[in-house]
């Protein structure tokens, strides 16, 4: 078993000081006085993140429903937006509280503002990790490295810990690595990484718990390791394993901004699809919303859409202030380490959400139109990973087998895509990780495209 690092040893508490840190592993020492004086650190880690190629992308990738016969079902784009709207809210209040309870914040110049920003940013980009097709995106490339020929054909030449990482995507430990690669990466606030990273874990680890949430997933890929190392040292971070450390606070709120969304905006959807009566969807929500429903105000509104509107509106507001008072309760055990769980499982609608979760299992995921979807995505991305990595595997490590076919397949891949100092004797999880980055990144449109053409199922301008 790997031993902790002296530097890494979990000495005591977390602190809030310690834990709200708005450095970065990259400072930009050309900002003017005025750049800094309007706008706060974690006020540009938001910036960075809504003007960048890879979030404008998600208005092309599927959130549950395919993309976009009905103008007003969610994409990845809309969800992220609504996710970290609630998550300014969640940061916001939880960050009236904190200031309160530690003077030492608002002494350091942390404000409340500060704490919803930094919610807000990391909620904003939890998505932003996520492939073509969604989940079933995640299983499409995970299932092409166990069970694909030209996908185990790697195994070979890697480590253990790199073959974990192959087979199994995850789209939280892209989303780091997008946010923290050296080339493209946008260099956010410690703050925010540490709150976007739900699952501050590798793949591989010697003992899961499952009593820990974060343990469930992982945030970081293999080769972004030293970066969580750093990250967590930085900030005071301590290990719930050998291999694996606790969650940064916030990063509860961000899970829970996350959690009350795609419960109740799906829910939504699936009932203005017709997929959900709207009898059943109102029983769900005045579940939650109790004493604070009242039949007469919504007979106000004329059509089901305002109707569901507002029913959505009070019921976030209502999990939102749930989530809150469970997080001012639980604060001090996540500063200990020993809380965690998911902020929405022991709110007193708890139950409630249980209850939209099944249903919207039975009758709104497992819906012809989202089974359709995911099927199309394991055909198209596996079939993206196929002629690329076969490519690839015949130029640098089965050259006898290297054809034309081949070279016009590669001839496709991104200008500066690495293509030198590859072969047998290199390790060839960096150039895999680079078409993972490539394919992961495409929109569920260009995407299919790009199957077609490559399948010769579509020819350009035919």
């Amino acid at each position: 078993m790997d031993t902790i690092p002296v530097a890494l040893v979990f000495l005591g508490m977390m602190n809030w000081e310690q834990l709200l840190s708005g450095g970065r592993f990259e400072i930009n020492k050309n900002l003017t006085s005025s750049e800094t004086k309007s706008r706060s650190e974690f006020e540009r880690d938001y910036d960075r993140i809504i003007f960048s190629a890879p979030f404008r992308n998600l208005q092309d990738k599927t959130q549950v429903f395919p993309l976009p016969e009905h103008d007003f079902v969610h994409t990845r784009l809309t969800h992220s937006l609504e996710v970290s709207s609630v998550g300014r809210s969640l940061g916001k209040a939880t960050g009236d509280f904190l200031v309160q309870k530690y003077p030492g914040l608002q002494e350091s110049g942390i404000s409340s503002s500060d704490i919803g920003a930094i919610v807000a940013a990391a909620a904003l980009a939890h998505d932003i990790g996520n492939p073509p097709f969604g989940h079933a995106g995640e299983e499409a490339i995970s299932d092409f490295f166990n069970h694909h020929p030209y996908g185990y054909a790697w195994q070979p030449y890697v480590t253990q810990q790199e073959w974990t990482d192959l087979c199994n995507f995850e789209g939280n430990a892209q989303g780091f690595r997008m946010l923290v690669s050296k080339e493209n990466g946008l260099k956010l606030t410690y703050a925010t990484l540490a709150s976007f990273t739900k699952y501050p874990r590798p793949a591989q680890i010697f003992e899961k718990n499952p009593n820990r949430k974060s343990h469930k997933k992982f945030g970081f890929f293999i080769d972004h390791k030293k970066e969580y190392e750093n990250l967590a040292k930085i900030l005071g971070l301590g290990h719930s394993s050998p291999e694996s450390y606790f969650r940064h606070p916030l990063a509860f709120l961000v899970e829970a901004a996350d959690d009350i969304c795609y419960s109740i905006i799906d829910l939504e959807d699936g009932c203005t699809l017709g997929l959900v009566s709207f009898e059943e969807t109102l029983s769900l929500l005045v579940e939650i919303l109790g004493e604070k429903f009242q039949q007469k105000k919504l007979s106000k509104y004329k059509t089901t859409s305002q109707k569901l509107a507002v029913l959505r509106a009070m019921t976030i507001g209502q999990l939102i202030d749930e989530a809150v008072s469970a997080f001012c309760e639980q604060e001090e055990k996540m500063l200990e380490g020993s809380f965690d769980q998911a902020l929405t499982d022991i709110i007193p609608s708890a139950q409630a959400l249980e209850k939209i979760s099944t249903l919207s299992v039975q009758k709104i995921y497992r819906s012809k139109p989202v089974l359709e979807k995911e099927a199309a995505g394991f055909q198209v991305l596996e079939g993206l990973l196929e002629v690329f990595s076969r490519a690839l595997n015949h130029k640098f490590y089965q050259t006898d087998l290297y054809s034309g076919k081949d070279k016009s397949i590669l001839r496709l891949l991104p200008e500066d895509f690495p293509m030198d100092n590859w072969g047998p004797r290199h390790n060839p999880y960096p150039l895999l990780r680079e078409l993972i980055d490539f394919i992961s990144g495409m929109t569920d449109k260009y995407a299919l495209s790009l199957y077609r053409k490559v399948k010769g199922i579509a020819l350009p301008g035919v």
